[in-house]
C-alpha cells in the first residue's frame, strides 16, 4: 500500500538522474560489432606483441619461471634482496662476517679475513669485491675458484659464481688485450648458470633466467641477432619482463638500421619473426599515426619472404592489414589450418561476396583458436576498448553473417558465448531481434540462474555474471510485453522480484477491476511503480534506456536500414520490438500513460482526479506531457489549494471518496447547465405548484 508521503530519498534519487544523452566525461565503452557490421568484418584487429613474441623462443625444461617479486624489483630492491639472500643458510657469526667483508674494497683482504668462512663463500665474496672495484680479471679468477670446488662444497654459490663469471668475462671482452675467445667463454659461463640452476644449486635471485638475457647481450655483441632474439624470447617465456622489454628495444634498433644491413639480417628466421610480430601488433603506433619507418620494414619483409612458408599466416596478416589482399591470399595458400589463417580466409571470402565460404571459414577458425587465447586489450579507431579473444571475435563476426541469413538464435548464441566482451551486441539481439518466446526458450534450456551475489559482493561492486544479466533482461521484457506472472522468476534478487511482482499484480488488478475507482487506483499504483522502479523492471538493456549503465549514459545509435549485411526481416523485428515510445527513459512515458488512464476512470470533480494528474506531471517524461497534464487539470479538474505547485507538492489520491463524486458530479453538472435559467425556472415552479393546487381543489368539488 502506498502512503501519502513519498520517500525523500526517492525524490533525491530522481533529481540526480541525468536528463540528457551526452557521453562527455563518461567511462570507457566496449566495442560493439553490430555498430558497423561491414567494418567489423573487414578489419583485422592488431595483434598483441607480447602474445606474438611468446610464439618465439622455447621454454627450458627444469628452469623455474621468474617470480613476480623479482620481475617488479627496482635496482635498490635487488641490492636489498641480494643482501638477504647472502645471509640465508649462514650462522649468526657468518652473517656478520659476510656483511663486514662486503664493505671492503680489496679482494685479497677479503680472502685473508674470510679464512674462517667456507671456501665457496670466501672466494665468491672476494670475486664480488673485485668486480665492484672494476678488476674483472681478478674477479673471474675468484669465480672460477668457486666452480673448481667439489660440487658438495659449493651448494650456495655455484649459480652465483657462474653468472658473475659470465658478466666478468663479458666486461673483459671490451678491455684492451682481451683474447678473441673471451666472449665464447662468457657465453659458456651463462649456459653453465642455467645448468646449475636446473640441477638444484641455490638460485634465490633467479640467475638461471637472468643468464638468458646476459647471453643474448653476448650474442648481439658478436653480431648474432638471430641468437639474441631467440635468447630474449626464451627469457620472456620464462616470465622475465626483461626479456620482453629487450625484444622491444631490439625491434627499435632493427627499425633504425640502414636498408642494406636490415635486408641481410632478414634472411634469418628469428629476425623475420620478430619484425612480423611487431608489424602485426602495430608496435610503435601512437594516436593512430603510422610510424615513418613501418613502410620500409614492410617492403623489406615482403622482399625477404618471397617463397618462404615459415610464419605464413602472420605474413598474410601483415599484408591484409596493409590492404595487399593478393599477397595475403598467396601466403594463405601455405598457411595451414591455424585459427588466424582461417580467420583471414573468412575475411577474404566476405570481400569477394562469398558468404557461404566465409561462414564455413569462420566455423573452422572458431574451432582452431584455443578458448583461452587472448591478445589483450586494444583501442578501436573510435577509442572504444575491446578485450580481444580471437575465438570470441571470430564467433562475433560469424554472428553478423548469421543475422543476415536469418539464423537469429545462432547469432545470439555466438555473441552470448563471449560473456561480457560483446554483451552489448548480445543484448541488442536478445531484446530487439529474437521474439520473446525464442528468448525465453533459450534461457529456460541453456541459462540456469547463477548463485546470487552476496552482500559482500555487492558492497565490493562485483559485476553481475552475464547469465544474471540475460535473465534480468528477459524479466524486464516479459513485463513490458504483459507476461506479468512469468516475469518475476527471472530477476536475480528478491528485491527485483518483489518490484516485478508488485507491478504485475497492479496491472492485472487494473485489467480485472469492474468498478472505475478501483481500476483507477490499480492503474495509478502501477504507474507509480513504473516511474520509481522502471529502470530496474521495465528498462531496455540497450537503447533507449541503457539499463546496462543504470540509465546514466547512452550510446550513439544509427538507424538500422536494409543493406548487404542487414536483412529486411531483421529490420522488421527490430521495429516491432522498439520501445513505445522510442525515447530515453521510456518507462516514464509508460507511467504517465497509466496515470492518464487512471484519471480517465475518475470523476473530474474529485480530489483523486487532480492528485493523479498532479503526480504524473512531476514524472519528467517530457515537457509536452507535463503541459498537457496540467492543461487537463485546469480545464476539467476541481479547485484545490495545492494546485499552485502542481507537479511538485501532490497528496496521495483519495480514491475512496471519489466514489461519492459519481452522484454529485451529475447533479452539479445539471445545476451548472440550468443556472442561466434560474429566475424563469423559479417562476415556473411556483406556477406549477399553484396549478397543482387548483387541480386538486377542482377534483374534490367534483367528488362532492
Amino acid at each position: 500500500m502506498f502512503t501519502r508521503n513519498w520517500p525523500r530519498h526517492l525524490l533525491c534519487l530522481s533529481l540526480s538522474l541525468p536528463l540528457g544523452s551526452a557521453l562527455a566525461c563518461g567511462p570507457d565503452f566496449p566495442m560493439r560489432l553490430l555498430d558497423n557490421r561491414g567494418q567489423s568484418l573487414a578489419e583485422l584487429p592488431e595483434g598483441n606483441f607480447n602474445f606474438e613474441v611468446n610464439r618465439l623462443g622455447h621454454a627450458i625444461a627444469g628452469l623455474k619461471h621468474v617470480t613476480q617479486a623479482v620481475n617488479s624489483m627496482e635496482a635498490t630492491d635487488y641490492a636489498e634482496q641480494r643482501s638477504q639472500a647472502e645471509q640465508a643458510g649462514l650462522t649468526a657469526e657468518q652473517q656478520a662476517l659476510v656483511q663486514q667483508l662486503r664493505d671492503l674494497t680489496n679482494a685479497r683482504r677479503v680472502e685473508v679475513e674470510g679464512e674462517s668462512l667456507p671456501a665457496e663463500l670466501k672466494f665468491y665474496l672476494a670475486g664480488a669485491v673485485a668486480f665492484a672495484g672494476g678488476d674483472h680479471g681478478l674477479a673471474a679468477e675468484y669465480f672460477q675458484k668457486v666452480l673448481a670446488l667439489p660440487a658438495d662444497q659449493r651448494p650456495l654459490r655455484s649459480t652465483w659464481a657462474a653468472y658473475s663469471l659470465g658478466r666478468a668475462l663479458f666486461a673483459m671482452s671490451s678491455e684492451a688485450g682481451a683474447g678473441s675467445d673471451v666472449l665464447a667463454q662468457s657465453r659458456k659461463a651463462f649456459e653453465q648458470t642455467r645448468k646449475l640452476s636446473i640441477d638444484g644449486f641455490s638460485d634465490p635471485l633467479e640467475l638461471g633466467v637472468a643468464s638468458l638475457g646476459e647471453q643474448a647481450r653476448v650474442a648481439r655483441t658478436e653480431g648474432d641477432w638471430n641468437s639474441a632474439i631467440e635468447l630474449y624470447a626464451t627469457q620472456n617465456l620464462q616470465g622475465s619482463a626483461v626479456g620482453y622489454t629487450s625484444l622491444k628495444l631490439l625491434m627499435a634498433d632493427l627499425s633504425a638500421m640502414p636498408d642494406d644491413q636490415l635486408a641481410e639480417l632478414l634472411k634469418g628466421k628469428p629476425v623475420q619473426q620478430l619484425i612480423t610480430a611487431s608489424l602485426i601488433s602495430r608496435l610503435g603506433w601512437s594516436f593512430g599515426d603510422q610510424p615513418p619507418n613501418e613502410q620500409k620494414l614492410i617492403k623489406l619483409l615482403q622482399s625477404s619472404t618471397r617463397g618462404t612458408l615459415d610464419n605464413a599466416d602472420r605474413l598474410a596478416a601483415v599484408n591484409y592489414q596493409q590492404g595487399d589482399y593478393t599477397r595475403a591470399k598467396a601466403f594463405l595458400e601455405h598457411a595451414g589450418d591455424g585459427g588466424l589463417a582461417w580467420w583471414l580466409r573468412a575475411k577474404l571470402a566476405v570481400r569477394e561476396g562469398d558468404k557461404s565460404a566465409a561462414a564455413a571459414a569462420y566455423a573452422k577458425a572458431a574451432q582452431a583458436f584455443p578458448q583461452n587465447e587472448s591478445w589483450g586489450e586494444r583501442r578501436t579507431p573510435d577509442y572504444d576498448y575491446e578485450t580481444l579473444q580471437p575465438k570470441c571475435r571470430v564467433d562475433g563476426e560469424s554472428a553478423i553473417l548469421a543475422l543476415q541469413r536469418g539464423d537469429y538464435l545462432q547469432a545470439f548464441d555466438q555473441l552470448y558465448r563471449s560473456n561480457d566482451i560483446y554483451w552489448f551486441d548480445a543484448a541488442t539481439v536478445a531484446e530487439r531481434v529474437l521474439t520473446v518466446d525464442e528468448l525465453k526458450h533459450y534461457v529456460d534450456t541453456q541459462v540456469p540462474a547463477p548463485p546470487p551475489l552476496t552482500q559482500q559482493d555487492r558492497d565490493n561492486y562485483v559485476p553481475l555474471p552475464v547469465a544474471a544479466k540475460l535473465r534480468n533482461l528477459l524479466g524486464r521484457r516479459l513485463l513490458r510485453e504483459g507476461h506479468y506472472e512469468q516475469a518475476p522468476a527471472y530477476f536475480d534478487n528478491d528485491g527485483l522480484r518483489h518490484k516485478a511482482r508488485l507491478y504485475g499484480q497492479q496491472r492485472l488488478a487494473a485489467d480485472s477491476a469492474w468498478w472505475p475507482t478501483r481500476r483507477a487506483a490499480a492503474l495509478f499504483n502501477a504507474a507509480w511503480t513504473a516511474r520509481e522502479w522502471g529502470m530496474d523492471i521495465l528498462g531496455y538493456e540497450m537503447a533507449p534506456d541503457y539499463a546496462t549503465f543504470g540509465g546514466n549514459y547512452s550510446l550513439e545509435n544509427s538507424e538500422l536500414k536494409v543493406g548487404p549485411l542487414v536483412a529486411e526481416d531483421e529490420v522488421r523485428r527490430q521495429q516491432a520490438s522498439a520501445a513505445q515510445p522510442d525515447q530515453r527513459y521510456h518507462y516514464r512515458f509508460v507511467a504517465t500513460a497509466l496515470a492518464s488512464r487512471a484519471a480517465d476512470n475518475l470523476p473530474h470533480t474529485s480530489q483523486a482526479f487532480a492528485a493523479v494528474l498532479c503526480e504524473a506531471a512531476g514524472w519528467n517524461s517530457s515537457l509536452e506531457e507535463q503541459s498537457a497534464l496540467y492543461q487537463r487539470y485546469v480545464q476539467h479538474g476541481p479547485f484545490v489549494e495545492w494546485a499552485t505547485d502542481f507537479g511538485h507538492q501532490c497528496p496521495y489520491p483519495d480514491f475512496q471518496n471519489a466514489d461519492k463524486r459519481y452522484v454529485t458530479q451529475v447533479t452539479d453538472a445539471a445545476r451548472s447547465a440550468l443556472r442561466p435559467y434560474k429566475v424563469p425556472l423559479q417562476i415556473g415552479s411556483v406556477l406549477a405548484v399553484v396549478a397543482a393546487a387548483l387541480l386538486l381543489i377542482n377534483r374534490r368539488r367534483k367528488t362532492q
